[in-house]
């Protein structure tokens, strides 16, 4: 039976998987979610262990499609997407770190663009019809959704990233492209190009361009990154009913939500290490139960992460009761006691991610960026806090190459180039520019 979709605002019909996807967002503004997440059948996680990540992606994947997509062409699309590898390295004891840079773009952010991209592919054919993907982007949303789509003849991509908040090589993946791909550089936050994005969904007069989303606000960015928790745990743990720990940087919260889908499956997690920058406005809630947004947010190092308040904490909110609205105001309060058993939060400074990747490096020979590095240290601390001794991951999100400013000055050595970042300082790149105002975009949409 079809999984339906409903707004986590409450206000807009439920939908299929299709209208979810091609529309990005409700129309009441809401994000969509599953109105029941679909289980897993006892015992059938244990029979991934022998399965090609492909081969899992498209059991999980299946879970959520039956009725939409043919089980043949779902198989097809996450063999086509998920040819290269997801190394797990075992770093001390039990505690590994899961590599999700080994991608096209070199960001955990291909898992979820490639399968999204050819979905849509499958459903905008389908249809005869065309679709704009307007996205935000504060580090590698942008360059992984712009791979995805490129060359695409019924899609055009429009990306809004900060401009002075994104390294040279994460800017040169986007604008180096050209194309169906246009780049534009905002003078603002990420947050602002994320409520731009916003508020050009709920914009009645662009409803002609068929605007869809490709950030985490899309549950198809959501459905694909929950199932490298589901390959993860089918490689670490072989003992019926073992749990697990997994530490998640966090940023937009879109990587968590794929661990609490897999989890709402039935995947056994211990705990989720929720692990943010110095934006600490979820960290903070969880000690206080008082959720206050940042604004505006704060420029770390760790960039990809400066959010200052998580699209998808309405998501969040609602998988515990509660409903907080796209501004950041709590409606109805969520189960906090319930949230604080599943999850742990904290916020990492920049001294302490430095540190952090000094320490890894020293200790360890494990290479981080800032991004992994704020997972790994988040993940140290809830180990030595709670003496869990099962198997525990950290995600690194981004290949160190990304951040060769950093590895330099901390490590002393320039981080291997792959083949996907090599050369693009050699290419001609193509921005628009413009200044923090909806209408300045709007224009450029509507041009």
């Amino acid at each position: 039976m079809a999984v339906a979709y409903k707004s986590t605002n409450g206000k807009a019909p439920d939908v299929s998987f299709r209208e979810a996807l091609l529309r990005g967002q409700a129309p009441d503004m809401g994000l969509y979610m599953p109105a029941e997440i679909p289980r897993f059948l006892a015992g059938e996680l244990e029979g991934f262990g022998g399965l090609e990540y492909h081969e899992i992606a498209h059991r999980v994947a299946m879970r959520f499609l039956e009725g939409e997509v043919p089980s043949d062409v779902v198989a097809k699309i996450a063999r086509e997407a998920y040819d290269f590898d997801v190394p797990l390295e075992e770093v001390s004891g039990r505690r590994y770190v899961m590599r999700l840079d080994r991608g096209p773009t070199a960001s955990f952010k291909d898992f979820a663009a490639r399968m999204m991209a050819r979905l849509m592919q499958f459903f905008l054919r389908m249809e005869g019809r065309e679709v704009v993907i307007l996205t935000a982007t504060s580090g590698d949303t942008g360059s992984a959704v712009a791979n995805a789509f490129l060359g695409l003849d019924n899609v055009k991509v429009v990306v809004l990233y900060p401009k002075a908040e994104v390294t040279d090589r994460q800017r040169r993946q986007m604008t180096t492209l050209g194309g169906n791909v246009t780049a534009v550089a905002l003078d603002g936050k990420f947050d602002d190009c994320q409520a731009l994005v916003k508020r050009a969904f709920a914009d009645g007069e662009l409803a002609g361009l068929n605007l869809s989303s490709a950030n985490s606000i899309n549950f198809g960015r959501l459905l694909p990154q929950s199932v490298y928790y589901i390959y993860a745990y089918s490689r670490l743990c072989s003992k019926r009913g073992e749990k697990a720990v997994f530490s998640v940087p966090s940023g937009n919260f879109g990587d968590l939500m794929g661990g609490m889908l897999a989890r709402g499956m039935g995947l056994p997690v211990d705990r989720f290490v929720v692990a943010t920058n110095e934006n600490d406005e979820f960290p903070r809630f969880m000690e206080s139960g008082v959720y206050e947004p940042i604004r505006p947010s704060k420029a770390c190092i760790s960039n990809a992460m400066n959010v200052g308040h998580p699209s998808n904490l309405a998501r969040l909110f609602s998988m515990y009761g509660g409903w907080i609205d796209e501004k950041g105001v709590v409606r109805v309060r969520p189960d906090v006691s319930s949230m604080r058993r599943d999850l742990w939060a904290l916020s990492v400074s920049d001294a302490d991610t430095r540190e952090t990747i000094k320490g890894a490096y020293a200790g360890y020979k494990l290479v981080l960026e800032p991004h992994g590095a704020v997972g790994w240290c988040a993940l140290e601390r809830y180990v030595k806090s709670s003496g869990w001794d099962g198997a525990s991951v950290s995600l690194e999100t981004a290949d160190p190459a990304k951040f060769p400013e950093e590895v330099v000055s901390l490590l002393g050595f320039e981080p291997p180039v792959p083949k996907c970042l090599a050369g693009l300082e050699r290419l001609p790149e193509h921005v628009i520019e413009l200044p923090n105002d909806y209408e300045s975009v709007k224009s450029l949409l509507n041009g």
